[in-house]
């Protein structure tokens, strides 16, 4: 079991997140400064070290030399996230601004152990208890490396093309919907490539007021706006090595693209208030959910920036789009959110599987999740039901109906025949090939059962498709 070390002078704080780290199956020692750490442990001897930036007495930072290569996570508030910057600089892992989600604090923590498993050291130190099968592991999960769950198609293409450009320095532009895992393709980019041991730092630039982002990016100088007491670096000096993620990137301002754009084609930045420039090192990995080719072209968007981003890009499918994954990713938030309060007992009903598998998921892998953990919290019995998981989806649908990837020839005799073969339509060529053949003679209720969908997911079909909703249908529902 991995021991980590709290060190945070605000009890309240102290407290919460022991709890939280007890909870998920972590050992927890805590501290309410340096020297109370150095008084009561041997600092060296923790798996991970989670510690406030400000605390009395010496600062967080100077338990990164006390740790002696103990890999430490610095929290900070929002007021002081330039700070965090000089913390990385300093051999800090991380950092995470306060208040932090839990998790995004339990993602953290396990991607930092995962990481210090995963160093050459470590696996050495395993390999001799492992011998007999010491390979079994990669085999089982060819993903492995990638930390994604899924094996559809799209997804084997989208692995693959991360193995390729992970090594190269190339920029990366992700495309997807929110809530695919964009952040996580990202990630699996920078810790396949050679910057890994360098600081990745994640900027979503919808976050930051307009007024601050490009201080927070590019750092400022003593004076150069009121309040800036002191020269502080930027987080893409604080990437200098490494990667730096720009997330949602269409939401970034034009004046900061131009400088962005500097930082891509000279290789160097200059702080706000500056007329100095400084080189840096940095492989730019961007994602948005907005098409920022038209943006370009309505002028939202920087066309030469837009193309030194689209060097290489990824393509994250939606979960609607991804097949049986979706039912090994429940799987997988249900082994996770139970392990959470303790219970191993849990499992999805019938109905619960039958929904997850037609809901559309417009919220995608988050909104997944975040079903599952409501559904692990209000469960009373071992089995999970379809109503528990809160989704908008008309349960009386799920009895009786085929799966939609399994779709039978329908009756509809002479009809069928007059179109034949159906095999050779893909599966969006037979929904539009069905429905149109149908819905003069069927309700809107009786083609979503026929189908083995909702009605909303029917409806949002039809809208993709540009299927409109004939007169006499209509009618027969009225």
């Amino acid at each position: 079991m991995p021991h980590i070390l709290i060190v945070e002078d605000e009890t309240i704080i102290r407290s919460a997140l022991r709890r939280l780290l007890e909870r998920n199956q972590y050992q927890v020692s805590e501290a309410g400064s340096v020297q109370e750490a150095q008084e009561r442990f041997s600092i060296s001897s923790f798996d991970l070290i989670i510690s406030d930036l400000r605390l009395p007495g010496a600062p967080g930072t100077e338990l990164i030399k006390l740790g002696e290569g103990t890999p430490v996570l610095i929290m900070t508030s929002y007021a002081s996230l330039r700070s965090a910057v000089d913390s990385m600089k300093m051999g800090a892992v991380d950092y995470i601004a306060k208040p932090f989600d839990h998790d995004e604090m339990l993602q953290a923590a396990a991607r930092i152990l995962r990481d210090r498993q995963n160093t050459p050291a470590a696996a050495a130190a395993e390999r001799p208890a492992n011998k007999p099968g010491a390979d079994k592991p990669a085999a089982q999960n060819a993903n492995g490396d990638i930390g994604i769950i899924g094996s559809c198609p799209p997804m084997q293409d989208l692995y693959s093309k991360i193995r390729k450009v992970a090594p190269t320095d190339s920029n990366v532009l992700i495309q997807g919907e929110s809530g695919t895992g964009k952040e996580l393709v990202a990630r699996a980019l920078h810790n396949l490539s050679k910057r890994a041991k360098a600081p990745m730092i994640s900027v979503n630039c919808a976050a930051i007021p307009e007024t601050l982002i490009e201080s927070e990016l590019f750092g400022h100088e003593k004076g150069a706006f009121t309040g800036a007491s002191a020269g502080r670096a930027g987080l893409v000096e604080a990437a200098d090595g490494g990667t730096l993620f720009l997330d949602e990137i269409g939401e970034l301002p034009l004046e900061a693209q131009a400088r962005l754009l500097r930082v891509l084609q000279e290789g160097e930045i200059r702080r706000v208030g500056s007329v100095q420039s400084q080189k840096v090192d940095v492989r730019l990995i961007a994602a948005t959910h907005r098409d920022l080719k038209s943006l370009a072209k309505l002028g939202q968007f920087r066309e030469d920036l837009y193309y030194r981003l689209h060097v290489i890009a990824l393509k994250l499918p939606p979960l609607r789009e991804r097949g049986a994954d979706v039912g090994e990713i429940a799987k997988a938030f249900l082994i996770r959110q139970s392990a959470r309060i303790g219970r191993t007992d849990l499992r999805f009903a019938a109905d619960a599987e039958q929904a997850i598998r037609q809901y559309s998921w417009p919220g995608n892998v988050r909104e997944l999740e975040n079903a599952v953990e409501r559904s692990v919290i209000l469960s009373e019995s071992t089995e999970i039901s379809a109503e528990l998981l809160g989704i908008d989806i008309e349960l009386a649908d799920l009895q009786d109906t085929d799966d939609f990837l399994g779709l039978p020839a329908q009756q509809g005799g002479a009809n069928n025949t007059a179109h034949d073969p159906t095999e050779d339509l893909s599966l969006e060529d037979y929904f539009q090939h069905f429905v149109l053949e149908h819905q003069d003679h069927m309700t809107e209720t009786e083609l979503a059962r026929k189908l083995g969908v909702s009605r909303k997911c029917l409806w949002e079909r039809r809208q993709r498709l540009g299927i409109p909703r004939r007169k006499s249908s209509v009618a027969s529902e009225s």
